[in-house]
């Protein structure tokens, strides 16, 4: 007897079925809308790391060569005297460690210790252009959750503002609008600081790779250019 009308009670608060609203949280212009100015702020900070990202992996994989095959190479032609055969090699090679073994040859007249000054001070020019706009993405992953954090502060602040002025006639609407934007915020911060710091660490173990690569390139130069002064 009793079944009935609780399924009646159960039928008429869950009223009929339909999709949930909830999903319609996750889409852009729902974010955008509720996120207020500072999410603006964050996603122009977020397109900066990805074009300075892009542009720095393009370079570190442009610079970074199989300097051994390279150096072989390099080592096979001048055995043979063939000097500008070797500079041709290197300008046709991108990346510093070409750069570096030009230098080298270049500088081979004026005596082994002259090759290692002269390749000190390519190796000291080289490296700020593998460093280069490195610190700017270090920035906006560091800057990024501190946005978050203003958008969430700011958001806290717009909702006590309403409670403070409608009182016990403040409507779960007119709360809601802050609570979104502070939330919206700190979640947009975290999403861009996190792979903007990875990224980071990614660009710097590249650009220590091919650091490395440099010093057992100028290394090696050295020899090779001695041998070939000997011969």
């Amino acid at each position: 007897m009793l079944k009935m009308p609780v399924l009646l009670l159960l039928g008429a608060v869950s009223g009929p079925a339909s999709p949930s609203p909830g999903l319609s949280v996750f889409k852009v212009p729902y974010l955008l809308s509720h996120g207020g100015p500072v999410l603006y702020l964050i996603l122009l900070t977020s397109a900066v790391a990805v074009v300075v990202f892009i542009d720095r992996f393009l370079h570190c994989h442009r610079a970074q060569i199989n300097s051994t095959e390279f150096l072989n190479g390099v080592r096979t032609v001048l055995r043979r005297n063939n000097v500008v055969e070797a500079i041709s090699i290197c300008d046709a090679t991108p990346g510093p460690v070409a750069r570096l073994v030009k230098t080298a040859i270049l500088n081979r007249d004026h005596g082994r210790e002259r090759v290692r000054e002269a390749l000190e001070e390519a190796g000291l020019a080289e490296v700020p252009r593998l460093e280069e706009k490195l610190n700017l993405l270090a920035t906006i992953a560091q800057l990024a959750p501190l946005l978050g954090l203003l958008g969430t502060v700011l958001g806290f602040i717009q909702t006590f503002y309403a409670m403070e002025q409608k009182g016990f006639n403040a409507h779960v609407g007119d709360l809601s609008k802050g609570v979104w934007t502070a939330l919206i915020c700190a979640a947009a911060g975290l999403a861009v600081a996190i792979p903007a710091h990875a990224g980071y660490n990614y660009l710097v173990s590249r650009v220590n790779s091919i650091v490395l690569d440099m010093e057992r390139a100028a290394t090696e130069i050295v020899n090779i250019v001695t041998e070939g002064m000997k011969v």
